[in-house]
């Protein structure tokens, strides 16, 4: 069955209704338009974030930053308020070890160097 491209995190809500319904991932391939195994390896991303997310796991976007400002990624925006302001926490802290660390290693270096 041809479609039009749509990205496969497009079909999120549907995949995940039709699985919850009790279809076969090759079921829902068929009907969507997908393989059998493009269907499994979505829902095994999508359960991998869901654990790293219940464990307070911040999830690194893959690429550049989008220029929308929309900073949240769409399975967070989706999730409650409290959810999406421990991810922001977490990107921050995340963001701020990298600044100690940086300044640490500068500090080092300058300081092997004789200068200050």
């Amino acid at each position: 069955m041809p479609r039009s491209y749509r990205h496969i995190k497009e079909y999120e809500k549907e995949i995940l209704e039709l699985k919850s319904k009790g279809l076969t991932e090759r079921e829902i391939g068929n009907q969507l338009g997908f393989s059998k195994k493009q269907i499994n390896n979505f829902i095994m991303r999508y359960n991998a974030n869901q654990r790293k997310i219940e464990a307070g796991i911040i999830i690194k976007p893959k690429g550049r930053p989008c220029k929308n400002g929309n900073s949240l990624p769409p399975s967070i925006q989706q999730m409650s308020k409290l959810t999406q302001l421990q991810y922001e926490l977490a990107r921050k802290e995340r963001e701020l070890k990298r600044l100690e660390m940086e300044n640490e290693l500068m500090r080092d270096f300058l300081s092997l160097t004789e200068r200050k």
